[in-house]
């Protein structure tokens, strides 16, 4: 699970960049376009820290669970509010990415925890 908070941290750290470059280069870049990378950098730093501490693996991947679900929320209900005026753009795109990413790291959570504790169960 660390490896997959990793990843998405740097898939989400991508997209953020990614966004902010580019409406920079459309003068019109906002730092609201960073906040993809702002919730991948916890994600990234949950994942480091869950690989390096034995100890603190649950701890940071439940952290990391409750970022991710906490991000997919927050732009979900955004992108439900501007429903009905939304035009694809590359803000509206990057959302989407987001909530994407953030979903499918909360359902691998999901399902690792459920893992672990079968396990932990038949023991």
């Amino acid at each position: 699970m660390t490896t997959t908070s990793i990843f998405c941290g740097v898939i989400l750290i991508l997209i953020g960049l990614i966004g902010y470059l580019y409406g920079s280069s459309q003068g019109s870049g906002s730092p609201t376009a960073l906040i993809p990378a702002a919730f991948g950098l916890v994600l990234l730093l949950c994942g480091v820290i869950g690989g390096m501490k034995e100890g603190l693996r649950k701890h940071a991947m439940h952290v990391a669970v409750a970022v991710a679900l906490l991000g997919f929320i927050m732009i979900v209900s955004r992108l439900a509010m501007q429903f009905s005026s939304m035009t694809m753009s590359a803000a509206v795109i990057s959302q989407i990415a987001m909530a994407i990413v953030c979903l499918i790291f909360v359902l691998a959570g999901v399902s690792s925890f459920a893992r672990a504790r079968s396990e932990r169960l038949k023991t």
